[in-house]
């Protein structure tokens, strides 16, 4: 037990209490004591780390003392945190403060209130709180993806939803994509199609409706699921509000096929530079030609008179060299983000998986990828969550890691974005093995936001990477092509 009896001492100290048992901490260790802030759950981490939360711009391991002392756990909306300074802060949640001033104090049965050992108490869990190594980036893909040709004849194409027919851009024409906010302010004396102005961090954003640069039926974009597809048109930034994205495709560029004559006549000449099929032709993708979508004049001048207000902004190559690009996703209410550079695709969960004979219950089975066996692994299983999102908006994310390729299901996939180095924080030590999962967390002050952000080399351990070497090398059953 990391408590002992109290010594007489003339400093001063918090004593607190925790279901019916008092406690004190020196109070040279106490920062602050705050109401409960807003968490983020933090999967795999310690049965007694509620989450982190965000103090003013740092990112914040908030702990339990019911839980590490062994008394269960208690909700925390009518509870107080201590902070307390470890190098870094650590929230500890409390019942409530009982006193300010010298120890002596006792609980409702007369014992006397024991003093924390805080280090001993939170290595437990944690181990050596604080010993970090800084997370690098993740490296450019060079080399060709499993069971493909080189990547070189490969395109990446971000899919979305306008008016209920699938389009697609070139993910190297794409800057971001993210969420519409409630307002925009609208321009005065523009036409139809030009919706108005957002901001976007410090700058302004033109929006542009895609549905209307495409001539499709009128329609509202005020939708939860409404999307910005950030998009470079020339040294410009414009944003096209679409009604949701829905996928990321690797595609070999031989497998875009022309569009047929009779439809790039007249105002849609050359907007769609080609058509890409899925499900066996069931579903088709319009690829969008960047170069070409923006022929209109006015439409032109406007985003240029924009380009003009927001000079920083509309030019790519000034972009800080520290912002990072991440695929965001949802997994039970709580944010991920995994590296643009690590993710392959993201597609639809097929209506069939092949199950495998005598697989951890994590493994879903494996699906036929274009050709290539891909295990699919059920990223809900795996971070102990309950229950299982919505079958429709679910989407796998496959990743290759050390030349394995993998595909995890979540919930859904919401963004495309783009991340100043500012904003990336460490993570403060969750486990006492030593594993980091969650690489860094994404702390974004002006939108109340924390993404937690996961190392992608991290996200199977040793017993998974063997499984899926099996399936590689041909040990475990394959599906048919």
């Amino acid at each position: 037990m990391a408590e002992t009896a109290p010594a007489a001492v003339t400093q001063s100290f918090l004593t607190i209490e925790v279901g019916d048992e008092r406690f004190t901490l020196p109070a040279t260790q106490v920062a602050e004591v705050i109401r409960p802030p807003v968490v983020t759950r933090v999967p795999l981490g310690p049965s007694s780390l509620v989450g982190v939360a965000n103090l003013r711009g740092v990112v914040m391991p908030v702990v339990s003392l019911h839980s590490l002392f062994g008394r269960g756990e208690r909700p925390i909306a009518n509870a107080r945190v201590v902070v307390v300074d470890q190098g870094t802060p650590i929230g500890l949640v409390i019942d409530r403060v009982a006193s300010f001033g010298s120890a002596g104090a006792s609980d409702d049965n007369g014992a006397p209130a024991r003093l924390i050992d805080l280090d001993a108490l939170l290595s437990r869990d944690f181990g050596n709180a604080g010993r970090r190594v800084q997370p690098q980036r993740v490296p450019e893909m060079t080399e060709p993806k499993p069971g493909t040709t080189a990547s070189r004849d490969e395109v990446a194409l971000v899919c979305f939803a306008v008016a209920g027919q699938d389009f697609a851009l070139p993910l190297g024409s794409v800057q971001e994509i993210v969420t519409l906010p409630p307002s925009v302010a609208a321009v005065p004396q523009a036409e139809v199609v030009m919706l108005g102005i957002m901001p976007l961090r410090e700058h302004l954003l033109p929006l542009v409706s895609l549905r209307g640069i495409l001539g499709l039926r009128a329609g509202g974009h005020e939708d939860a699921k409404s999307r910005v597809v950030v998009a470079r048109m020339g040294n410009a930034l414009v944003g096209l509000v679409t009604n949701g994205m829905k996928e990321i495709l690797r595609v070999r560029s031989g497998e875009i096929e022309p569009v047929p004559a009779i439809l790039t006549r007249g105002a849609a000449e050359a907007k769609i530079q080609g058509i890409y099929r899925l499900e066996e032709g069931r579903r088709l993708v319009a690829v969008l030609s960047t170069d070409n979508l923006f022929r209109d004049q006015d439409l032109t001048e406007y985003v240029a008179s924009q380009k003009e207000k927001t000079r920083e902004m509309s030019s790519p190559d000034s972009s800080s060299d520290d912002e990072e690009q991440f695929i965001v996703f949802q997994l039970e209410g709580e944010e991920y983000g995994l590296p643009i550079a690590s993710v392959d695709e993201v597609v639809r969960v097929p209506e069939t998986l092949s199950r495998l004979p005598k697989a951890p219950v994590f493994i879903e089975g494996v699906m036929n990828l274009r050709g290539r066996v891909v295990p699919v692994i059920d990223q809900r299983r795996r971070f102990n969550l309950e229950g299982r999102g919505e079958r429709r908006r679910e989407r796998i994310i496959v990743v290759t890691i050390d030349k394995m390729q993998a595909g995890f299901v979540v919930d859904s996939v919401s963004e495309v974005l783009k991340i100043p180095g500012r904003q990336l924080r460490p993570t403060p030590d969750l486990a006492a093995d030593g594993s980091q999962i969650i690489d860094r967390i994404a702390n974004i002050d002006t939108e109340e936001r924390m993404i937690l952000l996961l190392n992608p080399r991290e996200l199977l351990d040793k017993a998974e990477k063997d499984l899926l070497a099996a399936m590689g090398d041909g040990h475990l059953a394959r599906p048919a092509p």
